[in-house]
């Protein structure tokens, strides 16, 4: 018995509205313990999982058939707020204008986003080093462990997220002040790059990128998240300046890639953390090693360990390792993370997400 055994039987079970439970990517957390199998059967909404109870049923028998299962247990969940708000009219663009001036600080201090119960900020010190790679399949990760995830992509100047994550659907917004995200792959998120013409720069000053993540932050329907990934943008600037003072940040992570200087303005981006006094939850060694497809010969073409030496010496959490690989590449590029799959790289994500769930970050 393997999970490809398991998820060969779930294929089998088919949805109400078209295809099954592996095609519609409803299975999250799947495990075997022993003769025993878990899984989480993830509906869209509160309203589809009534929908599910013979679906959730029909899984476990056909799992339960299996040679070598002895008991299963699935979980039949919602991903995202019980009731969401009424979704405006289709094609109906949100009247709100993104990049306006920030709200003055009433002097409340770091605000809490309702229904949100942690924010993990994701940063680096330099562009190049996959930041946004690791956000996105770091997110994908997390919601395959059961968690209820959103993904915000904050790199204002240069948004990845629509692509790497496969979306392009314009938001909508019933009321000209609420924006309802988007979700993919179990993942509820959120990018100023499905806000603006894409092949259009943007070119604005401080304030209006200071207004525009208050914005996404605030006025997005975020539901009852467990983790909210906030995909910073390189460097030491404003928007992290922005997250970190008027948001409750529960932690940040750090990814760097192994070489001297990468190395260099991770250590920036580690102090502006501490001035803004947010807790470091650990460091990223990411395109750590490379393993040819063809021999499998492993090099490591960025150096090896750098991150995990530095970890050390400034006594903070090394969280893991991510190897270099054009998997990954066409992956993000192709719009399904390739942490939502399986194999070496897929297996990495879900050990630095498991990693995060047990130490109760995420």
């Amino acid at each position: 018995m393997t999970r490809d055994d398991i998820l060969a039987a779930l294929a089998k079970v088919s949805v109400p509205g078209g295809g099954d439970l592996v095609s519609r990517d409803l299975v999250r957390a799947l495990a075997v313990e022993g003769t025993t199998v878990r899984f989480v059967i993830e509906a869209e909404s509160a309203e589809a999982a009534q929908g599910l109870a013979q679906v959730r049923d029909a899984a476990e028998a056909a799992v339960k058939a299996l040679p070598g299962v002895e008991g299963v247990q699935a979980v039949l969940t919602a991903h995202g707020p019980k009731s969401a708000p009424k979704a405006a009219p289709a094609g109906e663009p949100p009247s709100l204008k993104i990049g306006r001036h920030p709200t003055p600080d009433k002097g409340q201090g770091p605000a809490k986003i309702a229904g949100v119960d942690r924010i993990l900020a994701v940063g680096s010190g330099k562009g190049g080093v996959g930041k946004s790679t690791v956000s996105s399949n770091l997110a994908v990760a997390l919601a395959r462990q059961g968690r209820r995830v959103g993904l915000l992509d904050a790199d204002i100047y240069g948004p990845s997220q629509p692509r790497m994550m496969g979306v392009s659907k314009r938001p909508a917004s019933p009321d000209g002040k609420t924006i309802l995200p988007l979700t993919a792959h179990g993942v509820t998120m959120m990018s100023i790059g499905l806000m603006l013409d894409p092949a259009k720069a943007v070119v604005w000053r401080g304030p209006m990128l200071m207004g525009a993540l208050q914005q996404m932050l605030s006025q997005v329907a975020w539901g009852e998240l467990d983790v909210l990934i906030v995909d910073l943008p390189p460097g030491t600037g404003d928007v992290q300046m922005t997250l970190c003072q008027r948001s409750a940040v529960t932690g940040a992570i750090v990814v760097s890639t192994p070489q001297d200087v990468a190395l260099l303005d991770a250590r920036k981006a580690l102090d502006m953390f501490n001035t803004l006094k947010t807790p470091v939850l650990g460091l990223i060694e990411n395109m750590s090693s490379y393993h040819c497809p063809k021999c499998g010969h492993e090099a490591h073409l960025f150096g090896h360990g750098g991150v995990r030496a530095e970890a050390e010496a400034l006594g903070l959490p090394f969280l893991g390792e991510l190897p270099l690989s054009i998997d990954v590449r066409v992956a993000g590029d192709g719009g399904t993370p390739i942490a939502a799959g399986d194999g070496p790289e897929a297996e990495a994500y879900a050990r630095l997400a498991e990693g995060l769930v047990r130490g109760g970050m995420a």
